[in-house]
C-alpha cells in the first residue's frame, strides 16, 4: 500500500495567529510612496463596508471570451465618507520630526481630545523636514455606522512643494473619495477579518477528525511533538484566536463611483447610505460596517489591470 501523503493543514505564512491591535491595519507607505501617479493626492482613504451586491456589467476586456456580453459580477458596497486632515506630520530621514495639529471644528473638539493648537498653520518652520503625511480622519457623522471618527496617517504622492500646496488647499476642507480614486483603477484592500474568538485546530486549521475510537479526544491532532526535541513547534496545529486577523487584499477593480441608487437602499445590517458610494469587484474582509482602508496598488498585474467592465444595473 502506498505512504498516504497530503499537504500541511494551516498556512505559515501568517504568523502568529493574534488578534489585530485596531480595527484599521498600519500601512508600509515607503511602498506606495515609490509608486508614480500623475496627480498629487492622497495614497488612501478610509470607508466603511456596506454589503454585496450583484452587478449586470458588459465585458469590454479585450480577448476575454465574454466580450461584449453583459455578465453578473460579485461586487462589495463600500459607503465613503468624507475625510478631512487632522494634522501633519513632518518627517526628517524617514523618521517624524514633529508634528502639527491642523485647526479642526468645534464638533471634533467634542468627540476626539485635543491639546491646545494654534488658530493658524504654515510651513515656515525652522526645523528640517523632507516629507510631509498627514493624519486623517474619516467624517464619520455622515454615516448612520458612528460619531467618533477613526484617525491614520497617509501618504501623499508629488514632490515637497506639491505635498504643501495640497495640504494648503484641503485646511479645514472635506475630501471626497471621487478626487483620490477614479472608476475603473486598481486599489488594495486592507481590512480586518471577522473574529471568532478561542477556536479549536479542526475550525482553525482545518484537521481531519480522528477515528471515533481514538483516546483523548477526536477533535484534536494525534501528537503535538515527539520526545526529541521535548518542545511544541509553532508549526503544531492547536487550539487558540481565529479570525480578527489583519489582512490585504491585492488588485481590486473599481466598478462604479456615486452618489445614491435606489437599489442601494435599506440594505441589510446597514441601512441606508448617506454618502458616496463605491462598488468594488469581489468581497472585502471584514463584517459590515467595519472600517476598511483603500490604497493605490502596490504591485499592479495585467491580469487585472487589463479588466474593463461596463455596470448596466444593480441586482
Amino acid at each position: 500500500m502506498p505512504t498516504a501523503r497530503r499537504p500541511r493543514r494551516g498556512s505559515l505564512q501568517y504568523w502568529p495567529r493574534s488578534r489585530a491591535a485596531k480595527s484599521i491595519p498600519s500601512v508600509n507607505w515607503k511602498i506606495y510612496s515609490q509608486k508614480s501617479i500623475d496627480s498629487t493626492t492622497l495614497l488612501g482613504f478610509i470607508v466603511y463596508k456596506a454589503g454585496m451586491i450583484s452587478v449586470e456589467a458588459k465585458d469590454n476586456t479585450p480577448h476575454s471570451m465574454t466580450k461584449g456580453k453583459k455578465i453578473i459580477v460579485p461586487a462589495t458596497i463600500l459607503e465613503c465618507p468624507p475625510a478631512k486632515i487632522f494634522s501633519v506630520r513632518f518627517y526628517w530621514n524617514n523618521q517624524v520630526a514633529f508634528e502639527t495639529l491642523i485647526p479642526s471644528d468645534k464638533e471634533l473638539k467634542k468627540l476626539v481630545k485635543l491639546p491646545k493648537q494654534s488658530t493658524t498653520f504654515t510651513f515656515d518652520i525652522k526645523k528640517q523636514y523632507d516629507d510631509l503625511r498627514i493624519i486623517a480622519y474619516s467624517v464619520a457623522k455622515k454615516t448612520n455606522i458612528q460619531k467618533t471618527p477613526y484617525l491614520i496617517e497617509l501618504a501623499l504622492s508629488g514632490s515637497l512643494d506639491d505635498k504643501k500646496k495640497f495640504i494648503q488647499e484641503h485646511i479645514a476642507k472635506d475630501i471626497s473619495i471621487s478626487e483620490v480614486f477614479k472608476k475603473g483603477s486598481l486599489v488594495d484592500v486592507h481590512g480586518v477579518t471577522k473574529g471568532y474568538g478561542l477556536s479549536g485546530p479542526v475550525k482553525r486549521f482545518g484537521i481531519a477528525l480522528k477515528s471515533h475510537k481514538s483516546e483523548k479526544g477526536v477533535r484534536r491532532p494525534g501528537s503535538l511533538a515527539p520526545w526529541h526535541p521535548s518542545r511544541v513547534t509553532f508549526r503544531a496545529p492547536m487550539a487558540g484566536q481565529y479570525g480578527m486577523f489583519s489582512r490585504v487584499i491585492y488588485n481590486n477593480k473599481i466598478l462604479d463611483i456615486g452618489k445614491e441608487h435606489e437599489a442601494l437602499k435599506n440594505l441589510k445590517h446597514f441601512g441606508n447610505l448617506q454618502s458616496e458610494y463605491l462598488l468594488l469587484r469581489g468581497s472585502v474582509t471584514g463584517p459590515v460596517k467595519r472600517p476598511v482602508l483603500l490604497t493605490v496598488p502596490a504591485r499592479v498585474t495585467k491580469k487585472q489591470d487589463k479588466l474593463q467592465f461596463e455596470v448596466t444595473a444593480l441586482r
